[in-house]
């Protein structure tokens, strides 16, 4: 899951996180392991494995106003139609609420800010050709097809 904040700051509270949230989305956070285990092996950051061309697609937006704040929902991941990652936003070791607030601690956060949150265990492998479908409960079905 994705949170598009609508406000931001330093130093929030996790109760008022919330508030700081304009919409949410489904996001893919893809990471290529050749690129993050050759720079880990380097002794170098891994941010590049997780920082190239398309590695992150984000559906629409959804605003809170219109679908309400998400603490809990399936969540899910489909690839070639066969369910891959499955569990709830409950189950999630921080919530979206917690990162806000976590984050407002170490960086500023602004208006327009996106935060991805965790994913469910068992992820794995894609390849070219693959279909990507990711689940929310109260939100459309997200679709992106590796190339």
């Amino acid at each position: 899951m994705v949170a598009a904040l609508k406000s931001g700051g330093r130093n929030i509270p996790a109760d008022k996180a919330p508030e700081q949230v304009f919409g949410c989305a489904i996001g893919l956070d893809m990471t290529r392991r050749d690129l993050s285990g050759a720079m880990g092996d380097q002794k170098k950051p891994w941010e590049i494995g997780k920082s190239f061309d398309r590695s992150a697609p984000v559906g629409p937006i959804h605003p809170v106003a219109s679908i309400g704040y998400f603490a809990k929902g399936a969540i899910c991941l489909k690839v070639n139609g066969q369910i891959k990652q499955s569990a709830d936003l409950s189950q999630m070791i921080w919530l979206i609420a917690e990162q806000i607030a976590k984050l407002s601690l170490v960086i500023e956060l602004f208006a327009g800010d996106i935060i991805f949150s965790g994913t469910p265990e068992n992820v794995g492998p894609v390849v070219a050709g693959d279909s990507m479908e990711g689940e929310i409960s109260g939100l459309p079905v997200s679709s992106v097809r590796v190339v």
